[in-house]
């Protein structure tokens, strides 16, 4: 046999370490690599929910924080409904046809309030009123 591996032939090297450790040992240092000294934290996780907590407990909403928002919910909420029943006043003085509202409740197989209340934000106009059911 030829002592020389042929294309695709593959050898096994057995290496051995110089200074006599075995490969199993972590005590075993390689040569131009960073020796670990320092063990591993497995606390850091506990360091970083510490800061968010901590972070947390700086960041609470106090009573008057939370009685202030209610009052700017409540504002809003009153203003938005004030809105609406001006708006439902605007739309009731709007006059729609009994035939329009009918015509539109049979094409449209829809109720009455709905065929009056597209009516009525048309302005009373058929056309334009039943464009924006089917859309």
């Amino acid at each position: 046999m030829n002592n020389m591996a042929a294309e695709g032939d593959v050898e096994l090297l057995e290496l051995e370490p110089e200074d006599g450790c075995s490969l199993t040992e972590d005590s075993c240092s390689i040569p131009g690599s960073k020796a670990q000294d320092k063990p591993r934290k497995h606390d850091s996780g506990a360091a970083d929910l510490e800061r968010v907590t901590d972070y947390a407990e700086e960041k609470e909403i106090s009573a008057e924080d939370l009685h202030t928002a209610m009052s700017v919910i409540g504002d809003r909420r009153s203003r938005e409904q004030k809105a609406k029943q001006e708006r439902e006043k605007e739309l009731a003085k709007v006059t729609i046809k009994k035939e329009d509202v009918e015509l539109i409740m049979q094409e449209l197989e829809i109720s009455r309030l709905v065929a009056e209340r597209s009516l009525r934000e048309h302005l009373g106009n058929v056309v334009e009123a039943l464009v924006a059911l089917t859309n």
